[in-house]
Parts: C-alpha cells; sequence; structure tokens
C-alpha cells in the first residue's frame, strides 16, 4: 500500500513539474546527469533523456530571434555534420512555435533534429537565464561540458569538446 502512495505521490511530482535532477533550479553543470525530460520533436517521435543514453549527444536550447543563437547554430550545425554520425543531436527551442523555428531553419540550412516548446519548462530543468545553452553529455548522461552566450563557443571548442565524448 504504502509503495503504490509513494508511486503516485512521485508520478504527481513529475506531472506538476517536478525539476527533476535539478530541484533547487540551479544550473545544470558538468558532472551532473541530464534532467528527466520528455520532448515531441518536429517529425512527431518523442525524445527523452533516458532514450539519450548509450551514445554521447549536444542539446542546444535557443531562440531564433536571439543573436547570439543566430551566430551559435551555424557553429552547431558544421558540428552535427561533422558528429551527426556518433552524437545525437537536439535542438530545443525556448518558447517558440514550431511554425517559427521552421522557417529560421529553412531559410538559414540548420536541419538540426529540433523540439519547438512553447514555453520554457523543459528549459528550466537545466537554467533559469541566458542562451543559447548547450550541453554536451556522455554515452552514460552525464554532461561533460556546458556553453552559454559569454562566450558562445567557435567550432575549435564544441569540436573538442564533441571528440572528448566520442573517445570514451
Amino acid at each position: 500500500m504504502m509503495q503504490k502512495f509513494l508511486c503516485g505521490i512521485t508520478s504527481l511530482l513529475l506531472l506538476a513539474g517536478c525539476r527533476g535532477s535539478n530541484p533547487e533550479g540551479l544550473e545544470v553543470k558538468p558532472g551532473d546527469p541530464l534532467p528527466i525530460f520528455v520532448l515531441e520533436m518536429e517529425d512527431g517521435s518523442v525524445l527523452t533523456s533516458s532514450s539519450l543514453k548509450g551514445s554521447p549527444s549536444l542539446l542546444v536550447f535557443f531562440h531564433t530571434s536571439c543573436s547570439d543563437c543566430q551566430r551559435t547554430l551555424p557553429v552547431v550545425q558544421q558540428a552535427y555534420e561533422h558528429f551527426g554520425e556518433t552524437v545525437r543531436f537536439v535542438a530545443v527551442s525556448r518558447a517558440q512555435s514550431k511554425d517559427e523555428v521552421s522557417s529560421w531553419w529553412h531559410n538559414n540550412g540548420i536541419n538540426i533534429p529540433y523540439s519547438a516548446q512553447q514555453d520554457r519548462k523543459v528549459y528550466e530543468l537545466f537554467a533559469l537565464s541566458r542562451i543559447p545553452r548547450i550541453y554536451v553529455s556522455g554515452s552514460d548522461g552525464i554532461v561533460q561540458a556546458c556553453f552559454h552566450d559569454n562566450p558562445c563557443p567557435d567550432y575549435e571548442t564544441l569540436s573538442a569538446a564533441l571528440a572528448k565524448v566520442t573517445a570514451q
């Protein structure tokens, strides 16, 4: 009976927006596990933090009207073209519609898989401010490197972080 009660409480907390492994609202940093999240991707598939385990991954949070994001997304695209066979790339918009993201992707030659989020719920599992935000994690789901807008990573910096997680 107690186990059923605890499972019910846990489910309610998750549904109510419990911050997973980031309960205090602190920024996710290297050494932290990826927070628990579920995303619907642009193609209708579902991606979860646990489905990223088993291969290195890169998550980038962005908004297409953000000038730093506009400079960083082509760098991430370049890394995607180089590492896309060995690293799972996922771009997650912060409070932006699928139509807005799709249009910007098309106009700027970006083809990284993305999830358009109308709100900031998933983003706030990772951080409370500043975009772009990039998280590189190993196949174990542990964050190995983080980047944000000060300074935005260049291709060499991002490539080095990706090379490190693919060598593990």
